[in-house]
């Protein structure tokens, strides 16, 4: 088929989609949307996800790797039919919030942050850039499949040249329809219709194709299946985790490629038509992969080796003569190709120009400039934009060499637009997310995903050094960029895609949490994460400002038109009451015009239009609650946090203490064991040497006489000791027999004061008493509580260091209880024995003076146990003072 045939079919076809787009444009413009608004409109615009990879790319992809292409129909497959609520829940940010683009979503949600807005685009702008120029290497292979057919003498083109023409006609087409008027809600009638038909094109070729294969070429499709067994198709080795990375990177696609968001999200008109494409557009991907194989297979066998399998959709028609089947699977390629570039490019246009274009305007023109023509501007901006991105894919094609397989091209862009995912979804479900969090992920993906797969595909040594991939940069071998952190054997695509994302997502986390977002984005992060909440916080209000109507509405003319702008100024004025004149500045009416400029120019640089005229943006009261209940959130985990560790410590301390505590009971432990033996040991010896002697005869009675005294008492020492082991196991075990009874508090103390007068009795020790509060009748074991007390005040007497001893002895009752005091005048007990003094085998330093075994406190506190009460040491009273504290059962003596 001659050359100029074929681009004459092809300018027929493009006048055939402006006439369509004009016509609906037209009804757009007079209210007559009708059914061009209906979800199966809606639902055959998401086929510009099948663009020339799908319509040639896919056949190719199966002849080279089997079944492996189902991949990329699976990913939107699976969002689309188990994941359809993430898409909703964008739809409907998309509708509250006027968003225009991917990047206005992504900048609007943290805080109306211009600079995740620029990120944002230049990502997807390179990201995209292999992707165009794949749609530009297919169109330029078709172009040269149709011609290599035709006369032997006629002149084959030249595919560069086919480039430039192919996209510089998308350029211009893509601003005759894509940028003819900034609409409030930057949609695109016209251009979504036309890209329904479209759909509606390529899947009539594509199942023509495939009917003519199976029935013309096969014998059925029994045939096929035959065929299809004996090929080298049915020798592939499946890979899980490639498949596994595949289908996760078309679910990425899906909703991260700016023509996907384009059509799904900005140019949806009704929320309800997802219903529909929920179950339309994966039947609809099923229609185009259902004869993938088929061709494939007929492909290989009737075409000479070495043919092209990306082509096998063209040329097997044409290698059959069939050149008229073969025109509409030309046409279903070109329309492939043609609405992923439209598309592509209105969307990176428009993220370009809100995002780069018009900050820098807003920053070079004075304050009273920013109600100029900023129009025409903008409009200016979008075209030269759609200009510049199709002059990147053509670069990107010309450089490379276009003779990759059109699916590893794809794959390429896929990896980049899922860099947008994890600031994406945790925009929209995470309040914790920031803005410094998104943007450090997003930089870090990015670097990641150029340097070990989009630079890379220019070829070794093209823009990397041939020795940075097998040594690294600077000889860092785990630098390496197809083997990073020096892991080898990956699939490099998956290789990049799972560093990337992986250092992408653990960045955004991380710096998320370290950080804390600002009071807009706190507002706009519970606004988008409660979107569904009837009461969630909505846009960031106004304060009223020094703005004049008049320049508003000049602002709003040079942005929306002015026919636009006078009716959305006249039903403002009508709500406050004052038809026929301009609306006063009200907070709420410049929220609602902000809300209404972001559909042409986005969030964040309407904010900052309106920033400039009418003065800086207020939080509302609402805001500020949110954002209180918020902080209150936050300061309650915080003081819980705060609790736990203050918990932690003193738990950590109790075990430090316990520890020495028990550190120091096995050192008295052992110096019990050391004293108890020589206490046992030193009236034995007494004994046994005494006796030895006496043994001997031959001795006046009076020594006699005194050995057998010094015998007695230290049999009677060992006694005493032995008692007092015997007393405290007993008293331990709560086998202790109390004899209960009507006792006087008084007689029990005078009784204690006589028995311990024996101990050191050559000491004047004075006692100060209350007699009369003493005077009370208890109900206890007397014997044990004078055991008691005759402790304490021998221990008085023993150890009170003072020139004049003197004891008080003090008695109160209160609240149930009656406590007896006993307090010296002595230096007391050092503070680091206080907490040892009432445990087993405790004794104070100067063991000389001691005489026992240190088991008196302890045997008091046992016996205090046993009754009841409790015995503890009373510190800061100026000498030794211990309290003994009894249950009151205040009695009287029954009269005889």
């Amino acid at each position: 088929m001659a050359f100029n045939l074929l681009v004459l079919a092809c300018l027929a076809y493009v006048i055939f989609l402006f006439l369509v787009a004009f016509w609906v444009e037209d009804r757009a413009a007079t209210g007559r949307t009708g059914w061009l608004r209906s979800p199966l409109v809606y639902t055959l615009s998401l086929s510009v996800y099948c663009t020339a990879w799908t319509f040639y790319g896919a056949v190719g992809y199966a002849a080279r790797s089997g079944l492996e292409f189902l991949t990329i129909y699976l990913g939107p497959t699976l969002v689309f039919v188990g994941w359809w609520w993430i898409l909703r829940k964008l739809v409907r940010i998309g509708r509250k919030h006027r968003i225009t683009s991917i990047a206005d979503l992504i900048s609007s949600r943290y805080g109306k942050s211009n600079l995740l807005g620029v990120i944002v685009t230049l990502i997807c702008v390179v990201a995209a850039t292999p992707y165009i120029a794949l749609q530009l290497q297919s169109v330029t292979l078709s172009f040269g499949a149709f011609v290599a057919t035709g006369p032997a003498d006629g002149p084959l083109p030249d595919s560069q040249a086919t480039g430039v023409w192919v996209a510089g006609g998308l350029a211009l087409f893509t601003i005759l329809f894509g940028t003819r008027n900034l609409d409030a809600n930057e949609q695109h009638p016209g251009v979504v219709t036309a890209i329904a038909v479209e759909a509606v094109v390529k899947l009539v070729a594509l199942l023509a194709v495939g009917i003519f294969v199976v029935w013309g070429l096969a014998g059925g499709p029994l045939d096929v299946i035959e065929r299809v067994n004996s090929s080298t198709i049915a020798d592939w080795d499946l890979m899980p985790s490639r498949w596994a990375g595949l289908m996760f990177l078309s679910a990425a696609a899906v909703i991260c490629l700016p023509r996907m968001f384009q059509v799904l999200v900005v140019e949806n008109s009704d929320e309800r038509h997802l219903a529909t494409a929920s179950w339309a557009f994966p039947l609809y991907l099923f229609a185009m992969s259902l004869f993938v194989v088929p061709i494939a297979v007929i492909g290989l066998e009737r075409l000479p080796a070495g043919a092209n399998p990306d082509l096998f959709v063209l040329t097997l028609p044409l290698s059959e003569g069939r050149e008229g089947l073969a025109m509409l699977a030309f046409l279903g390629g070109f329309s492939s190709a043609t609405s992923m570039v439209i598309v592509a490019a209105i969307a990176l246009a428009t993220m370009v120009s809100n995002h780069i274009v018009m900050p820098i305007v807003l920053a070079v023109l004075p304050k009273k400039a920013v109600a100029g023509d900023l129009r025409r501007i903008v409009l200016l901006a979008r075209r030269v934009s759609i200009g510049a991105v199709l002059g990147m894919g053509y670069a990107y094609y010309a450089l490379s060499g276009g003779s990759a397989a059109l699916a590893a091209i794809g794959l390429i862009s896929f990896v980049g637009a899922a860099q947008m995912l994890p600031a994406l979804l945790g925009g929209i479900f995470w309040r914790g997310a920031t803005r410094s969090g998104a943007a450090l992920g997003l930089s870090v993906g990015f670097a990641v995903w150029a340097y070990t797969l989009f630079l890379p595909s220019f070829g070794e040594g093209a823009v990397i050094p041939v020795h940075v991939f097998t040594e690294g940069p600077f000889g860092l071998d785990w630098m390496r960029p197809r083997a990073l952190f020096g892991v080898e054997g990956m699939d490099p695509l998956i290789h990049s895609a799972f560093w990337s994302l992986i250092l992408n997502a653990g960045a955004f986390f991380l710096v998320s949490v370290l950080s804390f977002p600002g009071p807009v984005e706190r507002v706009q992060g519970a606004a988008f994460v409660n979107i569904f909440d009837a009461e969630g916080a909505g846009p960031t209000g106004w304060s009223r400002g020094q703005a004049e109507p008049e320049a508003l509405l000049i602002m709003a003319q040079r942005i929306l038109g002015d026919d636009e702008a006078l009716r959305f100024f006249s039903k403002s004025a009508e709500k406050q009451g004052k038809a026929g004149f301009l609306p006063d500045p009200t907070p709420d009416f410049i929220a609602d015009l902000e809300r209404r400029l972001s559909g042409s120019v986005g969030a964040a640089t309407a904010h900052a239009m309106i920033s400039q005229l009418a003065g800086r943006a207020a939080v509302s009261v609402e805001d500020l609650m949110a954002v209180a209940s918020e902080s209150a959130q936050i300061m309650e985990y915080s003081a819980r946090l705060e609790a736990q560790q203050e918990e932690l410590s003193r738990t950590a301390r109790q075990l430090r203490e316990a520890n020495e505590k028990l550190t120091q009971l096995s050192v008295q432990k052992d110096a019990f064991l050391s004293q108890i033996s020589h206490e046992l040991r030193t009236p034995m010896t007494s004994i046994r040497a005494f006796s030895e002697i006496m043994m001997e005869g031959d001795m006046p009675p009076e020594m006699i006489a005194r050995q057998a005294r010094i015998i007695n008492e230290e049999a009677i020492r060992l006694t005493r000791l032995l008692d007092d082991l015997l007393d405290l196991s007993v008293l331990e075990n709560g086998t202790v027999q109390l004899n209960l009874e009507l006792a006087n508090l008084q007689g029990i103390i005078d009784r204690s004061l006589a028995s311990s007068s024996h101990t050191r009795p050559e000491r004047i020790f004075t006692i100060h008493r209350d007699l009369p509060s003493e005077g009370l009748y208890i109900r206890t074991d007397p014997d044990r509580l004078a055991q008691v007390f005759i402790n304490l005040i021998s221990n008085s007497r023993k150890y009170c260091d003072s020139a004049n001893p003197e004891l008080k002895i003090v008695v109160r009752h209160k609240g149930g209880r009656v406590t007896v005091d006993f307090i010296d005048n002595g230096s007391g007990i050092p503070k680091d024995k206080q907490a040892l003094i009432f445990e087993k085998f405790a004794r104070l330093t100067d063991q000389t003076r001691a005489g026992g075994a240190g088991l008196g406190l302890a045997i008091c506190r046992e016996i205090m146990a046993n009754l009841g009460g409790t015995i503890t040491y009373l510190p800061g009273q100026g000498g030794a003072a211990f309290r003994v504290t009894l249950p009151l059962r205040l009695e009287k003596p029954a009269l005889a």
